[in-house]
């Protein structure tokens, strides 16, 4: 590495929640791994399948009255630098102590994440793996090209697949259990 390189290292600023904090209400940013991530508004069809998904689970949450679901734009900070907008989390009764009042203060129970050309690697690299080891139980990726869902249930500290759908097929939550989402209803 050159010398002119090794400088620009240095003096790269790693930013924290408190800078992130300042930035406007709205601003299009998540912090990820110290750096402020730009994130454009996702397009129409990012929405409807968030729509649709957020719909099945809020009706199943309404006959059971388990926790919170809450949708895109919700800071969930997982550390200092570490501060991501997921497109649905749920949060269980017994942790709604982690609703803050600007953000979620800890990994939620659930997070549901829908894949664009935007966020893309970071949902299934870094995110997965910050989600993994702070505790996050279940974790949804939704990829709206394949028409497909994965959902990944956190076993000692790592995910495991527990359910995969495709086309016709219904991905199935362990966490909330009884809870599905048939793939003719999502896309």
């Amino acid at each position: 590495m050159t010398t002119a390189l090794l400088e620009k290292e240095k003096t790269k600023k790693q930013y924290t929640y408190e800078d992130y904090a300042k930035l406007p209400e709205g601003a299009p940013y998540q912090l990820i791994g110290g750096e402020l991530i730009m994130t454009p508004s996702p397009i129409p069809y990012h929405q409807i399948i968030a729509r649709n998904i957020g719909f099945e689970l809020l009706k199943f949450n309404e006959q059971k009255s388990l926790g919170e679901v809450i949708f895109a734009p919700m800071d969930v900070s997982l550390s200092e630098t570490e501060t991501y907008q997921p497109d649905i989390i749920f949060i269980s009764n017994d942790r709604l102590n982690i609703i803050g009042e600007k953000k979620i203060e800890a990994a939620p129970d659930l997070v549901m994440e829908i894949l664009s050309p935007a966020t893309a690697y970071y949902d299934l690299r870094h995110k997965k793996r910050m989600y993994e080891k702070s505790g996050v139980k279940e974790y949804w990726i939704v990829d709206p090209m394949e028409k497909g869902i994965e959902v990944y249930e956190n076993v000692n500290g790592e995910f495991k697949l527990f359910s995969q759908a495709q086309e016709k097929d219904r991905a199935k939550s362990k966490l909330l259990e009884g809870f599905g989402v048939e793939l003719e209803k999502a896309f």
